[in-house]
């Protein structure tokens, strides 16, 4: 039930974050996000009447389908080996999926090892293979590194919403005028050396596979032989796959490399979301969009 349950509050614009057939903290912050918004009793929990709303809002679909592994799933270029030291990183061509069951998985919105409990056997490597996945609206294929302007997407939804992130529940959603949540999803919200800077800022720019400018003296845990150093773009890179400039000084909205860990881990200040939640935000970003963090 709770892998159903997952996909279908993913379908319904209430991010579990990675979906991984487990009942966490996540799980249950988007579940009671989902049930307030439906008017049921706002648990957290999936009872009956709360699992008969998902499957209706979800046009009674399957929570899994088939998928044929196609030629771009599997063609890469891939980094294998990507070292945790950042300044190491900074010496790599790319920071591009280690493999073709992380990319399938990210592109489901799902954790490898779902996939592999779906599949057990397979490889993910051969084309025209046809696997289970999760019953998502797949991630479009990246933007090539560096990919600049927003797309088209962009500032085409509503005109008037907020960006609300709040450090008490791990959350962030996309609010209309009246208060109604067009998306929730979880994030992480900083730390004890780096809080989340509480008050009203305003987006100044998006970019999608941006690089990541390193500096040492914005880290408290940097290492003091670490110099400033430019990491190459990737889905890999410390910030993901776009990056949602505030006019708070090196604060923004990204993606993250480890979509199981938001939520879950404490960052450097800045907000964390899985890169396909940080995708969607995007859809509503644009410059002089409020972000408010409470």
């Amino acid at each position: 039930m709770v892998l159903a349950a997952q996909v279908m509050l993913d379908s319904a614009g209430y991010s579990p974050g990675e979906i991984d057939g487990r009942a966490g903290a996540n799980f249950g912050r988007a579940v009671a996000a989902y049930q307030q918004s439906r008017g049921l009793d706002a648990s957290g929990r999936v009872d009956d009447a709360t699992f008969e709303r998902l499957r209706q809002d979800f046009g009674g679909q399957p929570p899994v389908v088939n998928y044929t592994i196609a030629d771009i799933d599997v063609a890469g270029p891939f980094q294998a080996d990507i070292p945790k030291d950042l300044v190491a990183q900074s010496k790599l061509p790319s920071l591009d999926y280690r493999n073709p069951l992380e990319a399938i998985a990210e592109k489901f919105h799902a954790s490898p090892a779902l996939l592999q409990s779906l599949n057990p056997g397979q490889t993910f490597t051969e084309t025209g293979t046809q696997i289970t996945v999760p019953n998502v609206m797949p991630s479009s294929p990246l933007p090539g590194p560096g990919g600049g302007k927003p797309t088209a997407a962009v500032g085409n939804k509503l005109s008037s919403v907020q960006i609300v992130v709040t450090k008490k529940t791990s959350t962030l959603t996309v609010e209309d005028t009246n208060g109604n949540v067009l998306f929730f999803a979880p994030v992480t919200t900083g730390s004890q050396h780096d809080p989340l800077p509480i008050g009203q800022w305003k987006v100044t720019g998006v970019q999608q596979m941006p690089a990541f400018h390193y500096n040492p003296d914005l880290f408290w845990d940097a290492s003091p032989a670490h110099s400033k150093a430019k990491i190459p773009p990737g889905p890999n890179n410390p910030v993901g796959v776009a990056w949602i400039d505030l006019s708070k000084p090196h604060y923004g909205i990204h993606g993250t490399p480890e979509p199981s860990q938001v939520g879950h881990v404490q960052s450097h200040g800045c907000v964390r979301m899985t890169n396909w939640d940080v995708r969607r935000v995007m859809e509503w970003a644009r410059p002089g969009t409020l972000v408010v963090f409470q």
